[in-house]
């Protein structure tokens, strides 16, 4: 096997292994530092080697070994806390119909935490997320959310209270959207979009939605994922170059996945209370469906907005509303909704504010302004791609 693809097997594999000696050892320190040690082990020996015939249980086992070796250097109590959870410690953990990753996802939303901390830990530990991804999905500084990680950690090491699966699973739920979010749009880097967490995050959502059929928020979550992941192969042109939603070839759409998503969507309607992820998905389902861009129907989208805006108000939801105004009442409305976010201080210094404007400034025909926002907004995304994309608008409206 190659590098590359052992790499991608070591991060498939990662949140199972760690879910397993979590279980164990009750430490998400002591196991996450022992799970790094087999990965290291593991990249640097099956490239040459070749690749385990049970490549799970053999990082199990290393990770084990590793886990045992870290507790027997500390006290007495510690030594003796580690022979007991590690007694059958170097088998095969037996065949489970629980995904281990799903447990890891579960047993990182502890109940001493808040839902912020939860979800932050499980990006890190389950998504492979670095601490500034992360930091942008929530709209912080790096330096905050680093805080709020190792915040975490210390918490559940300090409560004595024993990691655990959870019936709750609204933070597990927001914790694969925000996943999905960075995937389909990532925050940073040289690619527009990052498949590996956008395919994790609906086959975990698959799996939450077939281990609790009943809850028509899985369910919605499912279907607002497919909607949108359905655009996928059209957002970008062969050379990473972004393609705007109203430019793209709808024949590229995955049209399987939208028919799967409108069937998801449309057996909760009658279902519990009208949530965030039904309303998202709708307005995916609106824009899908649609032949042409110019056959979107934007009083509907806006009306979508408008709910869900009562329902889970938040900038970035106002932002999108703004948009589907000025679609649907001319620039000037729009431009006059985003006047009302300048004073927010998680959009102060985002590049999706002065994007937006630079769009419904140029609708307006105000050029000179357009281009500045345009100019404003690349300085400010860590996106290669977006930035690409945001001046290449500008010189375009420049040379005009």
């Amino acid at each position: 096997m190659t590098t590359a693809g052992v790499e991608h097997l070591l991060r498939e594999l990662t949140p199972q292994v760690l879910g397993v000696l979590i279980r164990r050892c009750r430490d998400f320190a002591a196991a996450e530092d022992a799970v790094q040690e087999a990965l290291l082990a593991a990249a640097t020996q099956w490239p040459g080697d070749g690749v385990p015939a049970n490549p799970r249980a053999w990082l199990i086992r290393v990770a084990s070994h590793k886990l045992t070796d870290q507790i027997r250097s500390d006290t007495a109590r510690r030594r003796r806390e580690a022979e007991a959870a590690m007694e059958a410690g170097y088998a095969m953990p037996a065949a489970s119909p629980h995904d281990d990753t799903l447990i890891l996802i579960q047993m990182c939303c502890h109940r001493s935490l808040t839902t912020a901390s939860a979800i932050a830990l499980t990006l890190r530990a389950v998504g492979g997320l670095t601490t500034a991804e992360i930091a942008r999905a929530f709209l912080v500084p790096e330096s905050t959310m680093a805080q709020r990680i190792s915040r975490a950690r210390q918490t559940i090491r300090d409560s004595g209270v024993a990691f655990e699966a959870t019936k709750n699973l609204a933070p597990v739920l927001h914790t694969l959207y925000l996943i999905f979010n960075e995937g389909y749009t990532a925050s940073g880097g040289g690619s527009l979009q990052r498949t590996d967490l956008t395919d994790e995050a609906i086959r975990l959502a698959r799996l939450v939605h077939a281990l609790a059929p009943a809850d028509t928020e899985a369910a919605r979550l499912l279907a607002l994922m497919l909607l949108t992941d359905a655009r996928r192969g059209a957002r970008t042109a062969g050379d990473g170059e972004i393609i705007p939603l109203d430019k793209q070839d709808r024949a590229l759409w995955d049209h399987g996945r939208i028919a799967e998503g409108v069937a998801l969507l449309g057996d909760t309607l009658p279902k519990g209370e009208v949530g965030p992820y039904q309303l998202q998905a709708a307005i995916a389902a609106v824009h899908d469906e649609a032949a042409t861009h110019q056959d979107t129907d934007w009083p509907q989208i806006l009306t979508l907005y408008e709910m869900l805006d009562r329902v889970s108000s938040n900038p970035m939801v106002k932002l999108n509303r703004a948009v589907a105004a000025a679609m649907v009442h001319g620039p000037r409305a729009g431009l006059a909704m985003l006047g009302e976010l300048d004073g927010d201080p998680r959009l102060k210094e985002h590049h999706r504010l002065a994007s937006v404007r630079a769009h419904l400034l140029e609708m307006a025909g105000e050029t000179e302004a357009a281009v500045r926002n345009f100019q404003t907004a690349a300085a400010r995304t860590a996106s290669l791609p977006e930035r690409h994309y945001l001046l290449a608008q500008a010189a375009r409206l420049r040379d005009r």
